[in-house]
């Protein structure tokens, strides 16, 4: 499956005018909403999204302020692969009754940072390290206790921006001892990228960056993962 990841503070003026059209002509599985800080109106933003596109609506937070209850889902995400109770446990707090009381659906999810080549804005807002790249097993054992600890799903995500895509060998490596849906996202920038992840064992493909600087490329995203689907 495919969601296209949307940052209200980036998708704005002609590349949100731009970005929905080929929304409406190139429907992806899910679009995610969420930043590493917040400044736009989220609401605002999946109010928009909700009355112009098809897809699901999914709320992927950078912390506690990015809540919307117009989504249709929430990945409530817990990054595990840092060692900073704000963002295992923390914003969780902050926003926890909110988000009882919305009743909308809650998906908890073990997020895992991995090295995307360069200095994401996940790792400098959490002040986490990322995983290194050719550390496999730490990967498995954090997605494993995630698993173990209640996770629905987990996400193997680059950062914001990276600059290389989380290794094909770590999301095989990472899918074969999960009984759990894996999400990879982070540096995925064409198709190629996009095939090779989904052969390797994704489940969900985020695709993010590349599309705020060139929203026709979601028309390729989503024939690609169309055709993947065909295959299987």
């Amino acid at each position: 499956m495919l969601a296209i990841l949307l940052d209200p503070n980036q998708c704005r003026g002609s590349i949100l005018s731009r970005t929905i059209a080929a929304l409406k002509s190139h429907v992806p599985d899910f679009i995610f909403v969420g930043g590493s800080h917040a400044v736009s109106s989220v609401d605002l933003f999946v109010e928009l999204l909700r009355e112009e596109t098809q897809a699901n609506i999914v709320l992927f937070p950078g912390n506690a302020s990015q809540f919307s209850d117009r989504a249709n889902a929430l990945l409530y995400l817990s990054l595990l692969s840092g060692r900073n109770a704000e963002f295992l446990i923390g914003q969780h707090i902050t926003s926890s009754i909110a988000i009882k009381k919305s009743n909308i659906e809650v998906i908890p999810t073990g997020y895992l940072l991995v090295d995307g080549g360069k200095a994401s804005s996940v790792e400098y807002i959490s002040n986490t390290r990322p995983i290194p790249r050719d550390k496999n097993e730490i990967a498995l054992s954090t997605a494993v206790a995630g698993e173990l600890l209640g996770m629905k799903m987990i996400y193997l995500e680059a950062g914001s921006g990276a600059e290389i895509p989380v290794p094909a060998e770590m999301i095989q490596y990472v899918k074969s001892g999960l009984s759990l849906p894996l999400i990879v996202g982070g540096g995925i920038k064409n198709v190629e990228q996009l095939n090779t992840a989904y052969e390797a064992g994704a489940d969900l493909v985020v695709i993010g960056n590349i599309v705020e600087s060139d929203p026709s490329k979601i028309a390729d995203f989503v024939a690609c993962t169309r055709n993947f689907k065909k295959e299987f």
